[in-house]
């Protein structure tokens, strides 16, 4: 009676017959040799690592910055495959391609440094808000909702939330949305305003400059808040050009004296 034995099939058509290969290679010492028939198994496999980085497309890298990645997981595969553990091949390689491009976008593709244990709250956040938005009829989910959902604290989900904005910067130029007069981002972006600093110094002076007598706060408000010249002070008071300077030099040291011991 003959018996007709079916060949295993491999689940994708990329799926190359390579197992003779492998255990040729594991049996092989480091040479010439051994190189050709792993770069041979490399290129046998790299229709199934194409298929894998295309399962990322449309995430912010280019096909052929993943395809590369895809290709150097392949290569590690190929080095750490121990075909003895009698596992196949392709069942080894893809987790390890898999790891390869995540590590990829993790370490090359976030403009925010974020820890690793926040970017996995934010993909569990985001399948969340993806598979929640399909039964709230358009509403989005409130926090609650997807704590109970993704199985984390709501804590979390507000940090997973805020991590979603993390993954790529926007332009500055970037017209702002709902706007009809094309005002940009840093159109209203604020800056540090030095006068802040103006108004603790002009506080702090106030006690001091209230003590002078008349005359010197005039000569001061003249001086600096008027931007008059000695001269005409002088000539406005009815006294020597250089006695407005020496009560001025005066006036100046009894206030930073005052202010410096009152700070003190």
């Amino acid at each position: 009676m003959r018996t007709t034995v079916q060949a295993k099939r491999h689940p994708h058509d990329d799926a190359p017959d390579t197992a003779t290969e492998f255990a040729r290679l594991a049996g092989l010492p480091d040479g010439p040799e051994r190189q050709a028939l792993r770069d041979e198994l490399v290129r046998a496999w790299l229709p199934m690592a194409e298929r894998v980085a295309g399962r990322y497309r449309g995430k912010g890298e280019s096909v052929e910055d993943l395809t590369q990645v895809a290709a150097l997981g392949l290569v590690k595969a190929v080095d750490r495959y121990d075909p003895e553990r009698g596992n196949a091949f392709e069942s080894y390689a893809i987790p390890t391609i898999n790891g390869e491009i995540k590590r990829h976008f993790r370490d090359h593709m976030w403009i925010l440094h974020v820890p690793r244990s926040v970017q996995e709250v934010r993909n569990r956040v985001r399948s969340a808000l993806r598979e929640l938005s399909q039964t709230t009829q358009g509403r989005r989910p409130t926090v609650a909702e997807i704590a109970a959902y993704a199985h984390l604290s709501e804590d979390d989900v507000r940090t997973g939330v805020e991590a979603l904005d993390s993954f790529a910067a926007l332009s500055l130029d970037a017209e702002l949305p709902g706007g009809d007069d094309n005002c940009a981002l840093a159109d209203v972006l604020g800056a540090a305003d030095t006068r802040f600093d103006l108004i603790v110094d002009r506080e702090a002076v106030k006690p001091a400059l209230r003590a002078l007598p008349e005359r010197e706060r005039t000569i001061l408000y003249l001086r600096y808040f008027r931007g008059m010249t000695q001269s005409h002070i002088a000539e406005q008071l009815g006294i020597s050009q250089m006695h407005v300077s020496r009560l001025l030099s005066s006036c100046c040291a009894t206030v930073r004296e005052q202010v410096l011991a009152d700070a003190a």
